[in-house]
């Protein structure tokens, strides 16, 4: 098993009711869950949200907390409901309600990776795939559930910013060619899990460092948008959705030569973003 469910880095004063999570970027392969894929070492790390946690990692400087994941999403996919358990790996577990994701290979416990490779030669016992769900799925929910409604309290509000990365060759695919290809894609489940006032925040705080920004398409919000956008509550969700090309080399998994510099970009932005979080809001002490 991985060594942490998540990592929690607090600010020394909260003063923003932004939380700032990152769920794909947990990179702990340990040599038993390696033992246990047939893909390699770079393979298995296709569909990680690699070095997101880096990009954020001012947020506690800027007064929001930031939280992500210690597994990595090959071993436990933390944008998903922890009932989308997938018949065709797990054992015992029976064939309801068609779901995509899960017919796809992308339940709660994955079956695949990027581009449909199969991580195991076989199944998962139900009791694996239930341990895994209650070392880190839940202490990584029930962790996140406390945040938002801690910002609830202090602030009268709770603002999710969901972090990702995309592959770029999924943003081409799902790009015209009459259209300019996004470099962010912000997703608020089609305006269900945050204010318009919040989401178009964000999208212009990406936008005045320069970057095209598409809503929703190709990447609308998971699981997670959805179980913790509650606008008409005070609980908005907003997904980010960062095109891994700008930072990264793909291919090797490796930050590109001027990996520093974007990230001092999106430092910039994501001071933007704690601001939507700050103004008009009554701040509570720590």
């Amino acid at each position: 098993m991985p060594k942490a469910a998540y990592f929690l880095d607090l600010p020394d004063a909260r003063t923003t009711s932004v939380v700032v999570a990152s769920p794909h970027s947990g990179r702990d392969y340990t040599s038993a869950f390696m033992s246990k894929t047939v893909l390699d070492p770079v393979a298995i790390r296709s569909s990680e949200d690699a070095f997101v946690d880096r990009l954020f990692e001012k947020a506690p400087d800027l007064g929001a907390v930031f939280l992500r994941a210690g597994a990595p999403r090959a071993f436990l996919d933390l944008n998903r409901s922890c009932d989308e358990l997938d018949p065709a790996l797990i054992e015992g577990v029976r064939r309801v309600a068609h779901n995509p994701r899960v017919a796809s290979g992308l339940g709660v416990i994955p079956r695949v990776v990027a581009n449909g490779r199969a991580i195991y030669a076989g199944k998962l016992s139900r009791a694996e795939a239930d341990a895994r769900i209650d070392g880190f799925w839940r202490p990584y929910h029930k962790t996140l559930q406390r945040l938002m409604r801690e910002n609830k309290s202090r602030f009268g509000e709770s603002i999710l910013l969901d972090c990702h990365s995309m592959p770029h060759e999924a943003i081409a695919a799902n790009t015209s060619a009459d259209k300019k290809r996004p470099d962010i894609v912000i997703g608020d489940r089609f305006g269900a899990s945050a204010s318009t006032e919040i989401v178009e925040r964000v999208e212009a705080a990406f936008a005045n460092a320069g970057f095209a920004v598409a809503r929703n398409t190709p990447f609308a919000g998971a699981y997670i948008t959805q179980a913790y956008g509650r606008p008409m509550q005070g609980y908005h969700a907003v997904q980010i959705e960062i095109d891994r090309a700008l930072y990264m080399d793909e291919a090797a998994i490796r930050p590109r030569a001027d990996f520093h510099a974007f990230r001092r970009l999106i430092t910039g932005v994501l001071a933007d973003l704690v601001e939507i979080g700050q103004q008009g809001l009554p701040l509570a002490a720590e």
